[in-house]
């Protein structure tokens, strides 16, 4: 038996897909002790959108560290905090038309949610959040009572409440308006909905199956917000940072959230930073109501302020981005006109997409035989039906081909074995 059977909790998943063990990263390739090399379409569940020990956000944080800049100070100031703040405010906020102000949480993305959702709360003086189905917010209490899936919500183990759940759109199937419920329910005094304090929504819905919402859809949930005095939540802690071909996911509807959560590629290398943007005249904490030992990691700060500088002064990468996935989703699309008896859709958005397979056992058989061949992948959906396509976005042309061709390999094996298993 390894260490790990002896020594780790049964809660870990991903080593259940990719029994190896890795030692190596660089880019868009995973090697393992063997020495076989693996290309990612997982990218750390969209936390290395410029893949793994990107040379200038690593020799950023090298040079930091030999000259012993701070680590860990608390919320203290320190320079490297400044640097980034600089560099958000002037690359990514005020471009965008942004005032917000940052908030430093714990460094995980369930942190980040659980500071927007305490603080829609404080301002407003209201308790209720309205989440959509299928949303996937975290795992800690007061974000896993936002999240949808069963699974995650069952491992609770008390009541998770004040939050009430909302179709998301096309969730009632194509040409249902699902905002029409919550403005009904919102007008009607009998409708027993508590006016919320906020709604907390992702763009495309990461986890829960790379549903993506429609511009038409986002900006009328604004204009509800606006109307009913209730907060907006932008949680782009999967979706942002590039991965739909802007910096925030939310950006082609030209809405602006009152608040914004991000963690994941944030750091731009897989640290651990989470952050909380809001508008300022929401800024009612009082100094520590809410805290965290580890919000200030300044190796996170060194590398996030690079990464800023590195792929977001102009458009050229996000252009890049855009391109890489209308051939994703070409090739995607192909693959589901090809095996109608395996697939139902393409889904998502951006370098967010995959394929909803006809049930979870078959997206299961496509990701173990990609593995195989060289290609980690995961899944995603309600019933782990969605093959989920998640790869770095530095990824060159040639190397997602290559990685789109192993998946068309993987589904050609899958189907031929099913139909000999059938026959």
């Amino acid at each position: 038996m390894s260490i790990f059977d002896v020594m780790e909790s049964s809660v870990q998943t991903y080593a259940r897909s990719f029994p190896v063990v890795f030692d190596q990263a660089k880019g868009v390739w995973l090697h393992d002790r063997s020495g076989k090399r693996y290309l990612d379409f997982l990218a750390g569940a969209g936390t290395l959108n410029y893949g793994h020990n990107h040379p200038a956000l690593k020799e950023a944080l090298i040079e930091y560290i030999q000259h012993d800049g701070i680590a860990h100070g608390l919320d203290m100031h320190t320079d490297a905090k400044a640097q980034f703040l600089s560099a958000l405010q002037n690359i990514i906020l005020k471009p965008r038309g942004l005032d917000h102000v940052a908030q430093f949480t714990g460094p995980t993305g369930t942190n980040a949610v659980e500071a927007a959702m305490k603080l829609a709360r404080k301002v407003t003086g209201r308790e209720n959040i309205v989440a959509f189905t299928n949303g996937f917010h975290g795992v800690s209490l007061g974000a896993l009572a936002a999240t949808g899936n069963q699974h995650h919500r069952g491992g609770a183990g008390t009541v998770l409440a004040n939050v009430t759940r909302l179709p998301y759109d096309g969730y009632a199937g194509t040409g249902e308006d699902s905002l029409v419920l919550f403005e009904t329910m919102l007008n009607d005094n009998s409708s027993g909905l508590d006016k919320p304090a906020a709604v907390l929504f992702e763009v495309v819905q990461g986890e829960g199956g790379l549903n993506a919402a429609s511009v038409k859809w986002l900006q009328r949930l604004e204009k509800i917000c606006r109307a009913h005095d209730i907060l907006l939540i932008a949680d782009d802690i999967q979706a942002g940072c590039g991965r739909t071909g802007t910096f925030f996911s939310f950006e082609p509807a030209g809405i602006k959230p009152d608040i914004i959560t991000l963690s994941k590629s944030l750091s731009g290398m897989g640290l651990p930073f989470a952050l909380v943007l809001l508008r300022p005249d929401l800024d009612q904490w009082e100094p520590g109501e809410h805290n965290g030992t580890f919000r200030g990691n300044n190796h996170a700060f060194i590398t996030a302020r690079k990464a800023l500088e590195t792929f977001w002064q102009d458009d050229a990468f996000a252009a890049g981005v855009r391109a890489k996935g209308e051939l994703l989703t070409r090739r995607l699309q192909t693959l589901v006109d090809k095996f109608p008896q395996l697939f139902e859709r393409v889904k998502g958005r951006g370098m967010m997409q995959g394929i909803a397979c006809v049930n979870g056992d078959i997206a299961d058989d496509i990701t173990s035989r990609a593995f195989e061949l060289g290609l980690v992948i995961e899944t995603a959906g309600p019933d782990d039906e969605v093959v989920k396509c998640l790869c770095p976005l530095i990824i060159t042309e040639a190397e997602l081909t290559q990685g789109l061709d192993w998946l068309e390999q993987a589904i050609v094996d899958v189907a031929a074995k099913r139909l000999k298993k059938a026959s």
